[in-house]
């Protein structure tokens, strides 16, 4: 992402910074459409896994499910403060899943969640309300029907449109771009967990603790037979039900899934609960189930055991960044074909982002906190200059209706990228904002020049 905020405590003591090439933020720079403070934790050195349903099945994602996955992460899509502040749908949704860390001032009252019915992303969504919602997980989507917190749209499309059109301002998709964005949400799997087994039951090495909760969550409620935790979250169904409740919470809003809920804090629709303790404390008391401290943490364990999931988190490298791009860059082959100058010029945006992005990570000589490996970090980068170079031309070429010309180029940059741009960068990698150590000296660096700066201007 070209434009990032600040991401720590230190924002407060400066005027708003931006990010610029090389720089995680600079000292200074001119205002981003994003508040102070504004925390996307787009700088982080790990992230949520992915994984998707054509991969297991057939081998390989589809054209649709690349073009859809490129579009969901380009702000490209978006209108507004979103796209001027460098917001996409991944943004929000990291490969798919939540973003807990997720902050933007005046519009969060909790991380995780932020009010999407406001100005600042849309004047036409404003209802003068402060009423944030928590950003979900969207891991096995194709089962969660209705969709939106609150299960307004029955069709994942329709939903889809409303978000980018009503919520962040942006253009009427495509139809071929709102089919690609539907395909890749579907293909996006819940992570396998080995501790839940067929029907949704507990695997048969689950603890006692597990199991004493399993029960409990089964059983009916005391002052109501027809109800019961199992009653909503079915869990042979996906722990849901497709249905909307109300349990006390300020409306009607849908079941959501546990599956792979241990990494979907905070929870509830409006981010209020932080961990599953909380959570099982508000059932008991809004439904007077009577729970014992022991039955408290019997049903805890439950939740934690059929929320788990294999490897939620890889740690971020050149090699997945570069897979990404690789992934996004393909549907080139394909659109230059059809002439489809919409894609084309879509995925030249998207992917040129994508590279400065993998570039901004490899600092430049004299960057605060960095050092080393000079050499190695002026080829990465040039060899990532010269890539995006080639896929303008790419976009010119197509503009011009030479789609010789831009096939021609596209492999150009297939052999840049793959000659080039992926030793250059694999080599500059110790050296790069993805090293847990230059990331936090680089930091370290930061907080420093903030602080003095804010102390030269107190005197």
């Amino acid at each position: 992402m070209i434009v990032r905020v600040f991401l720590s405590a230190a924002a407060g003591l400066a005027s708003v910074l931006v990010l610029q090439h090389a720089l995680a933020f600079p000292i200074e720079g001119v205002n981003t459409s994003l508040p102070v403070g504004t925390e996307l934790d787009d700088d982080a050195v790990d992230q949520p896994r992915e994984q998707f349903h054509s991969e297991a099945i057939e081998g390989q994602k589809s054209y649709l499910v690349k073009l859809g996955n490129m579009a969901f992460n380009t702000p490209a899509i978006l209108g507004g403060t979103a796209l001027k502040g460098g917001v996409s749908c991944g943004t929000c949704h990291i490969n798919g899943s939540s973003n807990g860390k997720l902050f933007i001032p005046g519009l969060s009252i909790r991380h995780g969640g932020f009010d999407t019915t406001s100005a600042l992303f849309n004047p036409k969504a404003e209802n003068f309300v402060l009423d944030p919602v928590r950003v979900p997980s969207l891991r096995g989507a194709r089962y969660l029907a209705p969709y939106g917190l609150d299960g307004r749209k029955e069709s994942l499309r329709d939903f889809v449109r409303t978000v980018i059109v009503d919520e962040f301002s942006g253009p009427d998709p495509a139809p071929a771009i709102l089919d690609a964005l539907v395909a890749y949400i579907e293909d996006i799997d819940f992570l396998p967990n080995p501790r839940i087994s067929i029907g949704g039951k507990l695997a048969a090495d689950a603890s006692e603790a597990e199991r004493r909760g399993e029960a409990l969550f089964r059983k009916p409620f005391p002052h109501d037979a027809d109800l019961s935790c199992a009653g909503c979250h079915i869990p042979s169904a996906a722990f849901v039900d497709n249905k909307r409740h109300d349990v006390g919470s300020g409306g009607l809003y849908k079941t959501p899934t546990l599956l792979n809920a241990d990494f979907n804090a905070p929870y509830f629709h409006d981010a209020r609960f932080t961990n599953f303790d909380q959570v099982v404390d508000y059932f008991d008391r809004s439904f007077t189930l009577g729970y014992s401290t022991q039955d408290r943490a019997d049903m805890v364990a439950y939740l934690k055991a059929i929320g788990d999931a294999v490897q939620p988190y890889e740690p971020l490298t050149t090699a997945i960044l570069l897979q990404d791009i690789f992934d996004f860059a393909s549907v080139l082959g394909t659109a230059i074909q059809a002439h489809d100058n919409g894609v084309i010029s879509l995925t030249v945006a998207a992917v040129g982002g994508d590279l400065n992005d993998v570039m901004d990570r490899i600092p430049e000589q004299g960057t605060p906190g960095v050092s080393g490996g000079e050499k190695e970090r002026d080829a990465a980068r040039n060899a990532l200059k010269e890539a995006v170079a080639i896929l303008e031309r790419v976009g010119s070429d197509a503009t011009a209706g030479k789609y010789d010309d831009a096939a021609r180029e596209y492999q150009n940059y297939n052999h840049c990228i793959s000659v080039e741009v992926q030793p250059a960068v694999s080599r500059a990698e110790p050296w790069s904002l993805l090293n847990k150590a230059v990331h936090d000296a680089h930091y370290a660096a930061l907080r420093q020049q903030l602080e003095s700066s804010r102390k030269q201007s107190t005197k």
